[in-house]
Formats: structure tokens, sequence, C-alpha cells
């Protein structure tokens, strides 16, 4: 275990430098879709919809990518997949960087959905199964919740970073911390899935076993044989009550997630006129509170009442989050609602180390990716929902005054989620114990 830790610690590092880069561009994101669609104006319907195409279509490519990528992971290891999704983020980073007029801006939007179909979420994926392999599963849910804490660290410095640099310079810097964290990947992270591991497949058994599966079809590709079927999912799914509450519990939370990132910024920019500086304010005070509850509260809480009601109360106060954005009545308001991080944080961490506890150590990848896969169903829907509902009450044509009715819908689907969540019992795995070497230091 011991010779496992550094590459954690790379891990953790990699996981920082890329979520920095990606994260210090969506405070400024908004002004510029309002600049090259609609200059001068406060509220735009077309870069509402665009938005929401965006998601759906990125939600149907990660639906089907998703899924292979954790089987691939699983046979040909974390760190050789893991250079895929880093190294096609650099790209649309890269178009902004040039040039921010109405021809570049969509062809960062192109070039921004296709790359998306395949790095959206899947970085994050593939470090929760590269923890699973490394970490024992009494610890799993504290690094699980760490993890979370470095993203939130990326979350508070990229938008820190954002407020005070030019919106230019926000996107060549974020470009240039993308190429820095693909190099520092591929230089000092060591693969999860090595030849002595004996608790997954090594490569060569892995592609022997696959020789083995399918002889008379040599000339087939391999990627084709890891593509999971729908029967594995169902499969997968059913083998764990636990499995199956979570999936769903997965299901609605990102359901609502994609329904608030969709609408709440276009939300604060026409009620209370927002900007890139005050979005990164906002930003700031939910990555410094998930910060604290993740690196410091989590790892206190986690042993103490379990995962399963420590996933509850973060659901909890997400809805409460969700509902106190809608009913805003002053532009303090919205900051308020950022400190219900605190605790809302807790949700996704809990949720993936309950997951990946009811899998064998050589499936944590098509555990994760079924969840991800899920979570990317939610993307294709959720679009569809509430970015017309969006577009409708910030528009002067809204049936009746409620122009955070989308998000008030978001929060009444995350009370789903919430519920399932009470109902999660803490259950042993079901799997048979591995006679791994996978010993707590």
């Amino acid at each position: 275990m011991e010779n496992r830790q550094p590459g954690v610690s790379h891990l953790l590092m990699t996981i920082f430098l890329y979520n920095f880069s990606i994260f210090m561009v969506i405070p400024a994101i908004t002004d510029v879709t309002m600049s090259a669609l609609c200059p001068g104006e406060d509220e735009c319907s077309i870069a509402i919809y665009l938005t929401g195409i965006q998601q759906a279509i990125m939600g149907l490519g990660t639906l089907v990518i998703m899924p292979l990528i954790g089987n691939l992971s699983d046979t040909y290891g974390r760190k050789a997949m893991l250079t895929l999704p880093m190294s096609l983020t650099i790209i649309p980073l890269a178009i902004l960087a040039y040039s921010r007029t109405k021809e570049y801006f969509y062809a960062y939007y192109v070039v921004k959905t296709l790359t998306a179909m395949v790095c959206e979420g899947t970085v994050y994926c593939l470090a929760l199964a590269y923890i699973a392999d490394n970490i024992p599963e009494n610890r799993r849910a504290s690094v699980f919740g760490i993890l979370s804490g470095i993203t939130s660290c990326a979350f508070v410095c990229g938008n820190l970073s954002t407020r005070f640099l030019s919106t230019p310079s926000t996107f060549q810097v974020s470009a240039l911390v993308a190429l820095i964290a693909t190099i520092y990947m591929r230089v000092f992270l060591p693969e999860s899935i090595t030849d002595d591991d004996d608790c997954v497949y090594t490569k060569e058994e892995a592609k022997l076993s696959l020789l083995d599966e399918d002889e008379d079809s040599k000339n087939n590709f391999k990627i084709f044989k890891t593509m999971p079927s729908f029967d594995d999912t169902v499969s997968l799914l059913r083998s764990s009550l636990t499995f199956s509450q979570a999936a769903i519990v997965a299901f609605f939370l990102n359901l609502a997630d994609v329904g608030l990132s969709a609408s709440l910024m276009y939300y604060l920019k026409a009620c209370f006129h927002f900007n890139k500086d005050q979005f990164a304010d906002l930003m700031v005070i939910a990555g410094i509170s998930g910060i604290i509850s993740q690196m410091v509260l989590m790892p206190m809480l986690a042993p103490a009442i379990g995962e399963e009601r420590l996933l509850s109360i973060g659901l909890f106060f997400s809805c409460a989050q969700m509902f106190l954005y809608s009913i805003a009545w002053s532009s303090w308001v919205p900051y308020a609602a950022a400190m219900c991080s605190l605790l809302a944080v807790f949700a996704t961490p809990c949720l993936r180390s309950i997951a990946s506890k009811q899998v064998g150590p050589n499936e944590q990848g098509k555990a994760q990716g079924c969840i991800s896969g899920l979570c990317s169903f939610a993307n294709v829907v959720s679009p569809m929902v509430f970015s017309p509902l969006t577009a409708l009450f910030l528009s002067a044509s809204a049936p009746f005054n409620f122009p955070g009715l989308s998000i008030a819908c978001a929060g009444f689907t995350l009370m789903i989620s919430f519920v399932q969540s009470m109902m999660i019992k803490a259950t042993p795995p079901n799997f048979k114990a591995s006679n791994c070497n996978c010993e707590e230091p």
C-alpha cells in the first residue's frame, strides 16, 4: 500500500490542475456567449437554448462513451484512458484563447460539444476508479471526500484567478494550465493496474482473456469486445439493491444539478445584472464552503454517522440551496444560498463511495462508468425540460412573474433523490472477498 500513496498524491495534483483550467473559464463563458449572440442585452433566449442543446448532445455522447471508457480502463489502465479526455479539453479552450468573436464562438461551440462527449465527467470517473484501486474500503469515503475537496480548491483558485484576469487572459491561462495538467499526468502519474497487482486483471491477462473468448474473430477490434452492453448495465444494477438505489439517486441528483447550472447564471444576469466578477465571487464562496466541508468535516463525519446519512444531509441542503436561489429577492441572497455548499457537497463523494463498495476490485471502472452513464442520460433529459422553462420565465412573455421557477423545479426534482437516499441501508458488499494484498498501512 505504501508504494501506491505517491500515485494517489500525483492523481490529486493532476485533478487540481485539470479542474483549475476548467473552472476558471466558467464565470467568463456567460458574458462571452451573451456578447457573441446578444450584444448589449441581459436576457438572451438563443443563448439559453444553445446551452441546453449543447448539454443534451454532450449527454447523448457521454451516455455511450463514459461506460465504455470505464470498462476500457479496467483492462488497459486508468492512466492510459485519462490521456484522451485531458488532451481533448485543450482544443476548445485554445479557440477562445485566440479570439471570442461570433465566428470563433461558434467554432468553440461545435468543438466543445464534440470533445465534451468524451471529456465531460470522464476524468472524475477515472479518478474515482484510480482511488478505488489503491485505497482500502474503510478509508475510501474519506479519500473520495478529499478528491472532492481538491476539486473545490481548484474551483476557488480558478474563480479567484478569473476575478483578476481579463477575459482574453482567462482563456489563454486556462489553455496553458490544461496543457500542463496533461503533461504532468503523463510524466508523474503511475499506472494503478500493474503486473504484480493481485486485485485486478493485469493488462496481459486481460488481453489473453479477450483472445480466449473470441478465437474465431481475431481480426475484430478489441475495443468492441470491451464495449458494455445494455444487459451488462442491467445486470450490474440488479447485482445489489444498494447499488440500484445509488443509481436512482445519481440520476435525479444530476438531473437537478444540470437544470440548476443551465439556468442559474442566465437567471442572475437577467434579474440582478451579474457579470463575470460577480459570478466569480459567488463561486468562490461556494468553493471555500466546499473545501471546509470536504477536507475537514467529511473525514470526521463519514466514519461517525455513515455515508448513507451523510448523503441524505447533503441532498437536503442541496434542495434548500436551490429553493433559496429560486426565490432570491435581492442580490445578496444568492451569496447566502452559496454558503449552503458547506453541507450540500457531501452528496456526490458519499454516493460514489457507496457505489464503489458494491462491486469487486476489478469492476471499479465499470461501476463508476455505469453511474456516470446514468448521469449522462440525465444530461440529455434535463435541458429538454429546464432550458425552455428558463427561457420562458426570463422573457417578457412569461405567464406569471416567477423568473426562478426552473430552479425551483430543479429543487423539487432533487427531493426525489433525497427521499430515495433515506431508504439506503448500510449493507456489506455482495461480492466475494478478494485475496488481494491491498492492506491498510
